[in-house]
């Protein structure tokens, strides 16, 4: 007789291969599926291979779609003149979750000449705006500049999302290029 349960541990495993899921939340996870609620567990793994048989890159911004383009590129309602750049799909869907953006996206996974004749082509549709919206650093930074330069011969404005001290965190808890960001990003009141 054999008491192993390899296909439970190839589950764990599995579960331990998603971002923050340590071998103990895996192997509640995976518990949980198997022997509280099978349901869930078949729920689970039926939208997960809808989803990556149905989700793509929208073939103008590169965000989500279950379509050539997402939503957000089909909308004419939205602001074609704006444009945030942003690090990955992901970050699309938290400023859309908000609600307080009405322009377009690009995501930039990457600096190949490819995405910046792509970009290229968008700004020269109309865009008066580019709002960049990454990570801070000191790479992100020499990104931004470098997107800056081969866009220098549009009429174009960049900004960048404000930096700085987040609500409710004590000085001591900072990083110091957010501490220094904010100081020299100080503002009158």
């Amino acid at each position: 007789m054999n008491n192993s349960l390899e296909k439970f541990n190839r589950l764990v495993e599995a579960l331990q291969e998603l971002p923050t899921i340590g071998k103990k939340s895996a192997t509640r996870l995976a518990y949980f599926m198997i022997m509280n609620d099978t349901y869930a567990g078949l729920k689970i793994s039926h939208a997960i291979e809808d989803a990556i048989g149905s989700l793509k890159k929208c073939r103008v911004c590169g965000g989500m779609s279950e379509d050539e383009l997402c939503h957000i590129c089909c909308d004419e309602t939205r602001d074609a003149s704006l444009l945030c750049i942003v690090e990955n799909a992901k970050d699309i869907l938290l400023l859309e979750e908000n609600g307080l953006f009405d322009g377009r996206y690009f995501v930039l996974e990457s600096l190949e000449e490819l995405s910046v004749s792509h970009l290229e082509n968008i700004v020269k549709n109309g865009v008066e705006e580019i709002l960049f919206a990454l990570t801070p650093s000191i790479v992100n930074d020499a990104v931004i500049l470098y997107i800056e330069d081969k866009l220098s011969s549009y009429k174009v404005h960049f900004s960048k999302i404000a930096q700085g001290v987040p609500t409710g965190v004590s000085l001591e808890n900072i990083d110091l290029l957010s501490l220094t960001r904010a100081l020299e990003d100080r503002v009158r009141v």
